[in-house]
């Protein structure tokens, strides 16, 4: 019951019940007075924003084949053991932002029209089509097992792997080991030397939070054989056409990302861009995804997800209280955003690519290839912005 008791607590404010765009791209806009904002700080906001561009060059900093221009090494991994790409790459577009307050877009800046990486932003899709087979029953318990519903791959089926639940994997606490389309549980982010996770052993499951893509994409694998299908499809079906996104996104695995269902080959996406792949997504999508977080989960009169996944969503993880179930990263404590909401959230990819949610202002920013360490001055001018 402790987790809902915290939900309790972080649903403190009521479901924003303003406007939703229809599908394509006729967005209602309104000037920033209208929506109250201060024109001249929320100006500020946005210059700030866009001062702060991350600096890797649009190429990811990264090795360049010549001979087809295509990107073969992200140097920002190549420390690691296994660092070979094995899924899509492609340059990121220029800074761009849109901010959105009652559903309406007050501002706008860069192309949020062009379908760019947004690396583990990619988990953020992967919690909803969990979601979705959490409230349609398809998983019955997240505090259940994995392998007492689906044993994806032998590697589940592992002593150290047995006990894990879903629950620990959507929090990144699972300490999941194997192999994942060629690259071992170890080699993500090992420490200071490639070998020192190797070295350390595997944590409990349950007991410690590391941010890990091959876990990510264990659990990316074991949903697919929850659906039997691919989770693209899923996610099509399921949130992204009933919220009205556009048809240029695309979620990516890698090259050899394939297991066998029914005696069929499926594909499996992953659940960021580390190795390549991951979500290829619009700003203006991300604005629709973080629209319905705001609307907890709802899109008008139809239910997306469960408030109660949304709940789950938003509860913090014991070993890592700023983190929820997938990439929701929380600011229940403060520290994240001192000047922010602490019921406020955040999905991040590397880049860094942000969509905040404000549920106590109705807004949501979204906010691609800004310094990560400026993320937080960002919100504060932003919520410096809202005169009412």
């Amino acid at each position: 019951m402790r987790w809902l008791a915290i939900a309790a607590f972080l649903f403190v404010a009521p479901c924003a019940a303003g406007y939703l765009p229809p599908p394509g791209d006729d967005w209602a806009k309104h000037a920033p007075a209208r929506e109250g904002f201060d024109v001249a700080k929320l100006q500020a906001a946005i210059d700030f924003a866009k001062a702060h561009e991350y600096k890797l060059s649009p190429e990811l900093d990264g090795v360049i084949d010549q001979r087809d221009l295509r990107l073969i090494q992200p140097l920002q991994y190549a420390g690691e053991p296994f660092n070979t790409p094995i899924g899509p790459l492609a340059p990121h577009a220029p800074l761009s932002g849109i901010i959105l307050r009652h559903g309406y877009i007050v501002a706008e800046w860069g192309d949020t029209a062009a379908a760019d990486m947004t690396n583990s932003i990619s988990k953020t899709f992967l919690s909803a089509v969990a979601g979705v087979a959490f409230d349609r029953h398809m998983i019955p318990d997240v505090h259940a097992p994995v392998i007492d519903l689906v044993q994806p791959s032998p590697d589940f089926l592992l002593p150290h792997n047995r006990s894990i639940t879903w629950d620990m994997m959507l929090r990144q606490t699972s300490g999941w080991i194997g192999t994942m389309w060629g690259k071992p549980w170890w080699a993500d982010r090992p420490g200071k030397q490639a070998w020192d996770e190797l070295a350390k052993g595997p944590p409990e499951p349950g007991k410690e939070w590391k941010y890990s893509d091959v876990r990510v994409n264990a659990l990316a694998l074991a949903l697919t054989h929850v659906w039997k299908r691919p989770l693209p499809d899923v996610l099509s079906e399921t949130v992204m056409e009933p919220i009205g996104a556009s048809k240029t996104w695309h979620w990516e695995g890698y090259e050899n990302s394939y297991t066998q269902i029914g005696g069929k080959r499926v594909k499996v996406v992953s659940g960021g861009g580390h190795w390549g792949g991951g979500m290829f997504i619009s700003g203006r999508d991300l604005a629709r995804l973080g629209l319905l977080a705001l609307n907890k989960g709802a899109w008008g009169k139809k239910r997306i997800l469960s408030e109660q996944w949304i709940a789950m969503a938003r509860t913090p993880t014991g070993p890592n209280p700023g983190y929820g179930y997938m990439n929701w990263f929380l600011n229940t404590d403060g520290r994240t955003y001192p000047a922010a909401p602490k019921d406020s959230v955040t999905f991040i990819g590397n880049g860094t690519n942000m969509v905040y949610v404000d549920y106590q202002h109705d807004l949501v920013a979204v906010v691609r290839w800004i310094d990560d360490k400026q993320r937080p001055e960002f919100v504060r001018l932003l919520n410096e912005a809202i005169a009412r």
